[in-house]
């Protein structure tokens, strides 16, 4: 089981738990997630999304966790990637969704925080590897 935070909960960041918990909830669990933005406000645009719909489980926000069908997930504020505790809630790879951070070196602030990896899901610059599914992502290691 892959433990991951997300970066960011915007309209990618929440499309990534979105899909994590409906295609991959059996390899990947979500334990933590940043965003600066009330996490009420946060788990209502979850919850009710205008593009994908309403998410068809549980939302809600208890002891400052999200909480998405029963399971807990961290949240923290952090402006910066290095401050945020991933380490702290077990996080092996981050999905960096901010589009704040596309520089490799400014998402390398994540690595900092405890985590091992990182995904930037804008185009970055300075990165190691760019991948699109269906074009090269097989060429990950």
């Amino acid at each position: 089981m892959v433990r991951v935070g997300i970066n960011g909960f915007g309209r990618i960041g929440r499309q990534a738990l979105r899909a994590i918990l409906e295609r991959a909830a059996d390899t990947v669990q979500v334990v933590a997630l940043n965003d600066i933005a009330d996490p009420q406000m946060n788990a209502y645009l979850f919850a009710h999304d205008s593009n994908y719909g309403a998410y068809p489980g549980t939302v809600a926000v208890r002891d400052g966790e999200l909480v998405v069908d029963g399971q807990a997930i961290r949240v923290f504020q952090e402006r910066e990637p290095a401050r945020i505790p991933w380490r702290d809630a077990g996080v092996e790879l981050v999905i960096e969704a901010t589009g704040r951070f596309t520089k490799a070196e400014a998402a390398r602030g994540h690595l900092t925080g405890g985590a091992r990896k990182v995904v930037i899901t804008a185009p970055a610059k300075g990165e190691d590897i760019t991948l699109n599914m269906g074009v090269n992502h097989e060429a990950y290691d």
